[in-house]
């Protein structure tokens, strides 16, 4: 990616400021990771049983940690060190949830925290591209991140994404490969197709036309699939939430109890009771009749 700067309708090339230290891209980045990725700092340079992870996070939403490792330099292997971080977090669940609590003075249950949903996150000016195809595997719960500082003081992030026809890891697996085969059955990576299995084709054109409209509000919506539903970001903030249904979609709407401005009342209050997704007010379509006015109440959670 090319950047530039404009200044009377002449176009200057922004030049890369690279990172001197590993050190000054971990700052940048523990200093601003819940802009950035929407996870909770838990703890930087956490050690365990002789370890060190640079940073610890915890993610809000899928009730999980994540490791996040920096790398300055592209000589390393994402996937031997990713699964060997993640074997070591579920053989000491207990640490993980000691050192929460004791940062964070909160007391974290260990029932309260969905496992499934490890991962670690490899951070890195640049990736080769042998990195990036050994890391895509749709259900491998390794993520590579990458960030480049500019002058002017611009910093562009870019998550790598997985392709769409991402193999599975148990392609690759073998019998001497212990630990990969632990991590993949006890960690699982949910992606739309998970939620889509076994779906209808009525429920699954359903869910493409209200995901489609919901791209449609801005230009700038990625998504989260997450255990029971599939979140939709904006800046790293879920505004709303679909979980599939077997003939309907539930739908929620990220905003607290008496700031929805819903003059038809098709949202239901369930500030009071549990549920899934982000947010206190609940829309279940089972058609489009009300695809617009529901796209209205939606983009209400995205501009807040």
């Amino acid at each position: 990616m090319q950047l530039f700067t404009q200044a009377k309708n002449k176009l200057s090339v922004l030049k890369e400021k690279p990172f001197k230290l590993e050190k000054d891209l971990q700052r940048l980045f523990e200093n601003n990771l819940e802009v950035i990725t929407g996870l909770k700092l838990i703890k930087s340079e956490f050690i365990i049983k002789a370890q060190r992870f640079d940073t610890l996070a915890y993610d809000k939403d899928n009730k999980s940690f994540v490791i996040i490792e920096y790398k300055r330099e592209r000589n390393f292997s994402v996937v031997d060190q990713g699964v060997s971080y993640l074997n070591l977090m579920l053989e000491n669940k207990a640490e993980f949830i000691i050192e929460y609590n004791e940062s964070q003075e909160e007391n974290l249950k260990r029932s309260e925290v969905d496992w499934s949903q490890s991962k670690v996150i490899f951070v890195s000016p640049s990736f080769t591209d042998f990195q990036k195809q050994a890391s895509n595997f749709r259900d491998l719960p390794i993520e590579l991140w990458e960030i480049k500082r500019y002058e002017d003081d611009i910093i562009v992030v870019n998550p790598v994404k997985k392709s769409k026809s991402a193999p599975t890891i148990k392609t690759i697996q073998t019998a001497s490969n212990s630990e990969l085969e632990k991590i993949s059955n006890e960690v699982k990576v949910y992606t739309e197709d998970t939620h889509l299995e076994g779906k209808p084709d009525p429920t699954r054109e359903l869910y493409d036309t209200f995901k489609q409209s919901i791209f449609n509000l801005d230009s700038n919506i990625d998504i989260k699939p997450k255990k029971m539903e599939i979140g939709f970001t904006k800046e790293g903030k879920i505004f709303t939430d679909i979980c599939i249904l077997k003939s309907s979609l539930k739908i929620w709407i990220n905003l607290k109890r008496g700031t929805l401005d819903d003059p038809k009342k098709l949202a239901r209050d369930v500030s009071s009771i549990g549920h899934w997704g982000n947010g206190d007010y609940e829309i279940i379509v089972a058609d489009t009749k009300n695809l617009e006015y529901i796209m209205s109440l939606v983009k209400q959670a995205i501009v807040v």
